[in-house]
């Protein structure tokens, strides 16, 4: 009975979790350049690296000297949406061209 119970509860534990990151992970979105100023304040961070998408889109990563970031996406029409963050950011060293490791 207990084993049952158990594994009850820790069905309802992982569900209850899954739920509620889903509920925290709301995409947040907004016209790029509010999206920028908010994370500058709220974080401290800014952009770093930058790419275009294959769909048109730009992917920015933003990072503050914390170590914290942000992936952002700014699809063609100029919404900008957040699309993960997290925390221990690093740069890493470039690699020179054709250089053997």
């Amino acid at each position: 009975m207990v084993r049952y119970l158990t594994a009850i509860s820790g069905a309802l534990l992982i569900g209850w979790s899954a739920f509620s990151s889903s509920a925290q992970a709301q995409t947040m979105c907004g016209e790029r350049s509010t999206v920028l100023a908010s994370l500058e304040k709220t974080y401290s961070e800014t952009p770093v690296s930058m790419g275009l998408a294959s769909n048109g889109a730009v992917i920015e990563i933003l990072a503050s000297p914390t170590g914290s970031f942000t992936i952002i996406l700014t699809r063609p029409n100029g919404l900008s949406c957040v699309m993960a963050a997290g925390e221990s950011w690093e740069d890493l060293p470039k690699r020179l061209t054709g250089a053997k490791i």
